[in-house]
Parts: C-alpha cells; sequence; structure tokens
C-alpha cells in the first residue's frame, strides 16, 4: 500500500466520493504524500461517471493544520528551485480541484489553518460545524498565505482579505459565513448528517447543467462585462443542444 493510499483514504456510495485526509495524529497536516493523494483521488472521482460530487473530510478532531513541521523544515533549508517544485505541488491541487467536472465540498470540523483554510476555501462549497475555526496564521512565523490568497481575494472584501492575512487570527465558523469564506454552518451534533443531505442532493440534478454552469462561473474571472455576457451566450447555446436540457424541458412542458 502506498503512502499516499494511506494519508488519503477515498471511497463512493450513490454519487458521492468521500476523499479523508488521514493523518489524524498530526492534525491532517500537508505534505508530498497527503498533496499527491489528493490529486490521485480527484483525478479518479473525475473519471467516474458515477460520481455527482467529491466530499473532503479530516479525520480525528481537524480539518487541516496546514504545512507540517517536516515540510516547513525543507522549506528553511531548500534552494530557490526546491521551493519553485514544492509550491507547485498545492498550485496544481487547487487548479485540479477549480477544474473538476463536478463539485468539490469542503466538510470542516475542528481547525482549518494555513494551507489547509486554503484547502478548504478552494472547494467549490465549504461546510463547517459550529465549533469549526478558520485562519491564516502564517504572518506568525514570517510566512505568506501567497497562493491561498488568489482563493481569498475572490472569497471575500479586500478589507476582510487584509484583516485575515495580516492579524493571523482565527475566526469562528458563524463569522466565516459572514465574510463569505464558507456556505454553511450545521450543529456539531448532527453534522454528518447535515453534510451528507446537502451533498446528496447532486443525485438528482443534472450532471451536465452542473458541469456547465462550474466551467463558467470561473470561467468569469478577470472578464468584462460584456466578455462575460457573451461567455453565458456561448454556454447558453451549449446546455440548449444537451439530452439532459432536453429531457428536463419536455417534462416540464407535460407537467404544465
Amino acid at each position: 500500500m502506498s503512502e499516499e493510499s494511506q494519508v488519503v483514504l477515498y471511497s463512493t456510495e450513490a454519487g458521492v466520493a468521500r476523499v479523508t485526509l488521514n493523518r489524524p495524529e498530526k492534525r491532517n497536516a500537508l505534505n508530498d504524500a497527503l498533496i499527491r493523494g489528493l490529486l490521485t483521488t480527484l483525478q479518479a472521482a473525475e473519471q467516474d461517471n458515477g460520481v455527482r460530487v467529491v466530499l473532503i473530510t479530516g479525520a480525528g478532531a481537524d480539518f487541516c493544520s496546514g504545512a507540517d513541521l517536516s515540510a516547513l523544515q525543507k522549506i528553511a533549508s531548500a534552494s530557490v528551485a526546491e521551493n519553485v517544485d514544492d509550491a507547485r505541488s498545492l498550485l496544481e491541487l487547487f487548479l485540479a480541484i477549480r477544474g473538476l467536472r463536478i463539485p468539490v465540498v469542503a466538510a470542516v470540523q475542528g481547525r482549518a489553518l494555513a494551507g489547509g483554510c486554503g484547502l478548504a476555501t478552494a472547494c467549490d462549497l465549504v461546510l463547517a460545524s459550529t465549533s469549526a475555526r478558520f485562519g491564516y496564521p502564517e504572518v506568525k512565523i514570517g510566512f505568506v498565505p501567497a497562493m491561498v490568497m488568489a482563493i481569498l481575494r475572490r472569497n471575500v472584501s479586500e478589507k476582510q482579505a487584509f484583516e485575515l492575512i495580516t492579524r493571523g487570527s482565527l475566526v469562528s465558523a458563524p463569522e466565516a459565513q459572514r465574510l463569505g469564506l464558507i456556505n454553511q454552518v450545521f450543529p456539531d451534533e448532527t453534522f454528518e448528517q447535515n453534510v451528507m443531505e446537502y451533498v446528496r442532493v447532486f443525485e438528482n440534478l443534472s450532471p451536465s447543467a452542473i458541469t456547465l454552469s462550474k466551467q463558467l462561473l470561473y470561467q468569469m474571472d478577470g472578464q468584462t462585462f460584456t466578455e462575460s455576457l457573451h461567455a453565458g451566450l456561448d454556454l447558453n447555446v451549449i446546455a440548449r443542444m444537451t439530452e439532459e436540457c432536453k429531457k428536463g424541458i419536455a417534462r416540464f412542458l407535460q407537467k404544465e
């Protein structure tokens, strides 16, 4: 059994691909094996036509505490080229989540810190238990949440992003929801049940419509208003031509 398959668990059931960060003794801290394992499982979900949604969770008390000590030690002694290669793996992970044809949902219990907070907010949707905490404490060790800033900046206002990245303090799940970092907050005691009810909604929705919607939403980053309208026009036409759309319209008209 490879190290990647040990630190990232993967299973599918009823259209849900569950991806579990499995380093509870290290608070699911990010290392090379965990990032490779995430990339491998995302690719498996992408290739499985039966999967409608990916659910990322953390084993143990925390979702993900960011880079582990060995990764930080490597950063301190690595050359420029080595640091570029090391950082690129996280970039590839964020791009893989953004490019996946299906929704990726983070279910956060405990703490999501630094790169772990970036991993959560890189997902399309973020669900959190009431007691969960989020934060970017990198500034406290002289580091910068550099790549995750591209995600943070798209989720919250400029003033809120500045506060989060320069003060390094943690925010509660309700506060994270108010800021726009996360989508839903569920009670600790019913969290698993609420999460599964939430993600299973995707079983009964059009896969092609969700894929096209995700692509268009993120494609609009950096586009002008006119460019976005034209992109929407093109995708509108594509959606009309799908079998799922034709069948959906037929069912609607029959009801009427």
